[in-house]
């Protein structure tokens, strides 16, 4: 949505099983969403997707350019969530509390809290002035996290951060108001 270009948005419904008929799982075969199909090319994963389309649509500035030295800073926004505070808050809901953090990619809680509370703009967006597909990824898995009571007491800094997300129009037009 924030590219504002032609798409059409297919519903799966989960209940029914939708997402793991043969027809869904040859777009995706974990039967997980989203997946975009663009063409011939198949992306899945959020942050894939959101890199995908800003590459796409360089017009729109939601990637740094490719030679930028912002470049490096973008991709950590884009892949942190999927690769560290995923898993550390899917452990942390199933109670798993005996590993060691050495031995997995994410650390343990209070790293991830650090990291999230460091990583988080204090105002504008990831890269400054400019909202990118990393504000996307980073701040809606925040939201995601705080919305469903993972990340339990975001400070300040997050709530600002993520108040300036649900201000977008975007972020409006494409989220139902007890969202928020």
């Amino acid at each position: 949505m924030e590219l504002d270009a032609p798409h059409e948005q297919i519903v799966i419904d989960f209940p029914s099983g939708e997402n793991n008929t043969p027809e869904y799982r040859t777009i995706n075969p974990m039967g997980k969403v989203p997946a975009l199909v663009d063409d011939e090319v198949v992306v899945t994963e959020t942050a894939a997707i959101c890199a995908y389309l800003a590459d796409k649509f360089p017009e729109k500035g939601l990637a740094p350019p490719i030679n930028s030295t912002d470049r490096g800073k973008y991709y950590r926004y884009l892949f942190f969530p999927g690769t560290t505070l995923e898993p550390m808050f899917s452990i942390q809901q199933m109670g798993i509390t005996d590993y060691s953090p050495q031995s997995v990619g994410w650390g343990d809680l209070k790293r991830c809290l650090a990291a999230i509370e460091s990583m988080t703009p204090e105002n504008e967006w990831v890269l400054g002035a400019q909202f990118t597909a990393a504000d996307v990824v980073f701040g809606g898995t925040i939201d995601f996290a705080v919305k469903f009571g993972w990340l339990k007491e975001p400070t300040q800094r997050v709530t600002n951060y993520l108040r300036r997300i649900k201000d977008r129009p975007m972020y409006r037009q494409t989220h139902d108001e007890s969202w928020h």
